[in-house]
């Protein structure tokens, strides 16, 4: 203590201190001297407090030579400044008060390696635990923070490292931080955004308070970053914080709430197109969500409340996951099935088919197909590999055996002498999709039991923030689903019980669910099961005939799925129902009608017969041609379901059960599907109104146009009903995708896509996509790109993986869409003149809509292989109407714009075409021999016009529904209605003379409005004011005219 009293007596009471007394203090700081001689530092350290006044100006002189003026000959201790800056101030901030604004002007050096000096120095400082720096010293933190936007890569890195510790230690700087940390979230740098989201989610595992929700929201950004490293990042961060705060609770029910939305956020991911994304989620799912090693009782408590908070979208997701993997299950199994056959050609074929399908399902699929192929081979060669991999598939492996089977299988594929094994990776991949980690029968009999807790009222339904209504309504839902992919663990009497339980409760919803539980399981309820039968026929009766229209199909299909006897209990229900058929009393008829259809459908010989005498006298004769009652004259043009009358709720059925008889019988021999055709075409002609006594809706019209055109829809999905569909059928079915009404274009393109993508439907119903290009809403063309993107991907790819593929390719390769479009758009009925500029510029519209996607790569010189199609049908005439010029006329018009879009967006189409094109005989006549069609139907102006010109005044589509012939139509006036969610329409009589108005001559004096239902407003012409009525919201309707159709 002597010496340090002597030493601060020098320095306080002495002329100075000089460099070399400075630099003895200074150098015991240096942090190789600090751990040598830790005396020496507690002296140094402690004289510096007792000298602070006195040493402070020498330090700020130091560091003002070396920082500032750059000598650093000065001491030998100037490449050592910041390791001394930051001990002085650990030992007291008043040591460097003169020194701070020095680092401020370092922090705007020129030299990126100084200013990254000078920023990991501060960050020290501003981020040590105890530091007030950032609250003394603002222009000095600002200018900090302005290194969050440095140019120098490594500086902005630096800059978002250091965020971590100071949200840790420094919770009320957050505000500051927040608005940087956005900024780098969106950083180029695929480093800086990965260590943003680290940075976020450090500090949320220490403590969720002190990342406010902006912050996560980043996270939340990022899992849908491009770089597959970041989306990683965030995916895992937001999983690990779930785990910690709503699955242990580990902060109480606050936290919880805080992050309750991450659940569903990580399942919307496995919509994403990459298989990374989607291999993660379900990593995430059997780690994070829901752990797999719980206990069965606690893991089936875990999902049943999960399932039950998770929005619509999740549990599409999470469906869909179990679907993938069950599908991979059955190619794995089907693999191994090929292996039991003997070697051959055609099983070669099949078994590389199969390898090529399973390595789609793996990360990285080129590699994987090599990995895949190789696991083959070592399958082929062990025998019992292939029995573990059997018993790891088979229905009946509990969780238990699952684990012990990857762990066996993984142990084989082991090699010792390589440390990473990327085949074994490969392979592990594979058995974690397809190992069953979460169902067996022994979870599946733990959800019943925790939904009959739901039902007795004695669960921690509340506590879990789920009231027992919905636990036990989504608890149902839950087993609906796995019913599919695991029927094998529901078969016991413990959980037929249960279910038989929830058939008896008035909840319609957990029935419906509980019947299609049986349909999907019960195969063995017959022999195995006895108790059970006798009491589920009556019930499954009862259901039939008076339950709600989903139930009554579900318990026919029960009925024809489980039981041996199946054609005594169908004729059970069949003959009283048939027998009790009343028109005048429709809500008594949707459940019946339901039910005759389903049970027509699935015994359509054993009722052929008596379904025929009720289509033809009942069906048609009494329900579908007459209209007892008086629908609400309120304009609108769509209303909610709980709305529509029961007597159109009952012709949609009767629609329905006409397309489900003909669906079962899968013949014409009667000749009975060219009369619901034309019955069909009918209903679209007229509008819906096929009495056309005017009696009904607007919106009940809407409905039945679109149960009509569905109907023709669902028809063509069957080849025998397919040939005898006319081209004009074929047309009326194609223009309700620009039905007036929204709801009608909506559901019908859902409808449309949905087969197409299942390739359900002929390629020529892709073509009725090329309409929606008219579709005034922005939202409808754009979901109607998607459609066609996903189908023609789905169909390349179709045709990719399966060789046989190409004996079909008339009706397979998306390229073949392009004359049934052609054909389509020629018969256009707002194609009405073929040398309308206007109207032709709505043709060109309809085919680049179709073109564009097409058109994005040229595969196999399919930009020629589509120029030789349109040019081919030029040398055709149309099948239609071959003698009729005009109709002919059209043809080639449509052709020539055609060539002119793909002339003008391809310099490859003038190559020769790999093969010559087949065009299909319904729709175009044999070319004539001799016969040469050159001659260019549009002029080189309206050619420049159709490909620079001018805007049009007003959307494509010009108004919103289709007319089904231009002739004589008369348009109608409708006004925007002020209910939300409505069309409304005001009838009114138009001077004759606009009625037979071309779309050109009615919109050059046109106004625009707003119209179609009020959430989905769209532009449209509007015609000549009429008296009364405000000339603004008078509109062109576009609607179906019946003149000359009937």
């Amino acid at each position: 203590m002597h010496m340090l009293d002597l030493m601060s007596s020098i320095i306080m009471e002495g002329d100075g201190v000089t460099q070399e007394l400075l630099d003895s203090i200074l150098i015991n700081l240096i942090p190789a001297h600090k751990n040598l001689n830790k005396q020496s530092f507690d002296l140094a350290k402690v004289l510096l407090k007792r000298t602070v006044q006195t040493i402070e100006a020498c330090i700020a002189n130091f560091f003002n030579q070396v920082l500032v003026l750059g000598r650093s000959s000065v001491s030998d201790l100037s490449e050592h400044v910041f390791d001394l800056i930051q001990e002085l101030f650990a030992i007291d901030p008043h040591l460097l008060l003169s020194v701070m604004p020095q680092l401020e002007f370092k922090l705007k050096s020129n030299d990126g390696e100084e200013r990254l000096a000078v920023v990991r120095l501060l960050a020290k400082l501003f981020g040590s635990k105890d530091s007030d720096l950032a609250t003394q010293n603002r222009p000095l933190w600002q200018c900090f923070l302005g290194r969050f936007n440095d140019i120098h890569v490594p500086v902005r890195l630096e800059s978002v490292k250091f965020a971590s510790h100071c949200l840790m230690n420094h919770p009320d700087l957050a505000k500051d931080l927040t608005e940087y940390l956005k900024v780098r979230s969106h950083d180029p740098e695929e480093a800086i955004r990965h260590d943003v989201i680290v940075t976020i989610i450090t500090a949320a595992k220490r403590d969720l308070a002190l990342v406010n929700d902006q912050l996560l929201g980043f996270v939340r950004e990022r899992t849908l970053d491009k770089r597959w490293r970041v989306r990683k990042e965030a995916m895992m961060g937001l999983a690990q914080l779930y785990k910690k705060y709503c699955l242990h609770g580990e902060a109480g029910k606050e936290a919880a709430e805080k992050v309750s939305w991450i659940k569903d956020k990580l399942l919307h991911i496995y919509y994403q197109n990459s298989i990374d994304d989607k291999l993660l989620v379900e990593k995430i799912f059997a780690q994070y969500l829901v752990p797999h090693n719980l206990e069965t009782e606690e893991r089936m408590k875990c999902l049943y409340y999960l399932y039950a908070s998770l929005d619509p979208n999740a549990v599409k997701a999470l469906n869909e996951m179990w679907k993938c993997q069950n599908m991979l299950r059955s190619h794995v199994r089907e693999l191994l099935d090929l292996h039991k056959q003997p070697t051959s050609e055609a099983n070669c074929s099949a078994m590389f088919g199969k390898l090529m399908t399973i390595a789609k399902n793996l990360p990285d699929p080129g590699k994987a197909q090599d990995f895949v192929k190789k696991f083959n081979q070592v399958l082929g060669d062990d025998e019992k590999l292939r029995s573990q991999l059997e018993l790891l598939i088979s229905p009946t492996c509990s969780c238990k055996q699952a684990d012990v089977c990857v762990r066996e299988i993984a142990r084989k594929l082991a090699n010792p002498k390589q440390p990473t094994n990327p085949f074994l990776e490969m392979v592990k991949f594979l058995l974690e999709r397809i190992a069953p980690v979460h169902i067996d029968s022994e979870a599946i009999s733990a959800l019943v039991k925790l939904m009959n807790k739901s039902i007795e009222g004695t669960a921690d339904d509340e506590e879990e923030g789920v009231s027992p209504d919905t636990a036990i309504r989504s608890g149902l839902e839950l087993l609906k689903v796995l019913s599919f992919t695991h029927p094998t663990s529901f078969h016991s009497a413990e959980t037929y019980e249960s279910l038989l339980q929830c058939l008896r409760m008035e909840d319609d919803k957990v029935a419906e669910a509980a019947i299609q539980i049986f349909r999907n399981t019960g195969h063995k309820i017959e022999t195995d099961l006895p108790q059970i039968r006798s009491t589920l026929i009556p019930i499954l009766h009862q259901k039939a005939k008076r339950g709600t229209p989903h139930q009554a199909k579900q318990a026919v299909h029960c009925i024809h799925a489980i039981f041996t006897n199946k054609e005594v209990q169908l004729a059970q229900i069949f003959e009283p129902l048939s027998r009790s058929l009343n028109a005048d009393v429709p809500e008594q008829l949707i459940t019946p009608l339901v039910s005759l259809g389903h049970i027509s459908m699935l015994a359509p010989d054993q009722f052929a017969s008596p379904m025929k005498s009720v289509v033809a006298n009942f069906i048609v004769k009494d329900l579908l041609m007459n209209d007892r009652s008086t629908g609400e004259k309120n304009g609108k043009l769509w209303s909610p379901d709980e709305e529509v009358s029961p007597e159109v709720l009952a012709k949609v059925q009767a629609i329905k059960l006409l397309v489900r008889w003909l669906l079962g019988m899968k013949n014409n021999q009667s000749k009975s599907a060219n009369s619901t055709l034309r019955l069909l075409s009918a209903m679209l002609v007229s509008e819906g109104d096929l009495t056309e006594q005017k009696r009904i809706s607007k919106s009940d019209m809407s409905r039945l146009r679109l149960a009509a055109g569905s109907a023709i829809m669902k028809l063509a999905q069957e080849p025998c009903y397919h040939e005898i569909i006319t081209p004009e059928q074929f047309q009326l079915c194609a223009l309700v995708i620009n039905d007036e009404c929204y709801q009608v274009r909506q559901i019908f393109a859902q409808k449309l896509h949905k087969a197409l993508v299942k390739l359900l439907l002929p390629l020529e119903y892709m073509a009725i996509f090329a309409l929606c290009a008219k579709d005034p809403v922005k939202e409808r063309r754009a979901h109607a790109r998607q459609c066609l993107l996903k189908n023609i991907s789905i169909r390349r790819e179709y045709i990719k993986q399966n060789p046989m593929a190409t004996e079909k390719l008339l009706s397979l390769l998306p390229e073949y869409v392009v004359p049934y479009m052609i054909h389509l758009l020629a018969h256009d009925p707002d194609f009405t003149r073929s040398q309308d500029v206007d109207q032709l510029r709505d043709i060109k519209e309809c085919l680049w809509f179709m073109l564009e996607v097409l058109m994005t790569k040229n595969e196999n010189n399919s930009h020629a292989f589509m120029k030789k199609m349109a040019e081919n049908i030029k040398l055709t005439k149309d099948a239609q109407s071959p003698d009729e010029s005009k109709t002919n006329e059209k043809l080639y018009t449509v052709c020539d714009v055609a060539l002119c879009v793909i002339n003008s967006k391809s310099a490859l189409c003038n190559a020769d075409s790999p093969k010559d094109p087949v065009l299909p005989m319904k729709f175009f006549t044999q070319p004539e021999k001799d016969f040469c069609n050159d001659k260019s139907y549009i002029s080189e102006e309206t050619r420049v016009l159709l490909l620079t010109g001018k805007p049009k005044p007003a959307g494509v589509l010009g108004a919103v529904n289709k007319p089904l012939s231009a002739t004589g139509r008369k348009p109608y006036v409708r006004s925007t209605g002020a209910e939300t969610g409505s069309n409304i329409n005001v009838n009114s009589e138009l001077n004759p003379s606009t009625g037979n108005r071309s779309r050109e001559q009615s919109s050059e004096a046109a106004e625009t409005g707003v119209s179609e239902n009020e959430e989905n407003p769209v532009r449209i012409i509007s015609v000549t004011p009429v008296k009364n009525i405000d000339p603004v919201k008078n509109k062109v309707k576009r609607r179906f005219s019946c003149k000359g159709r009937k």
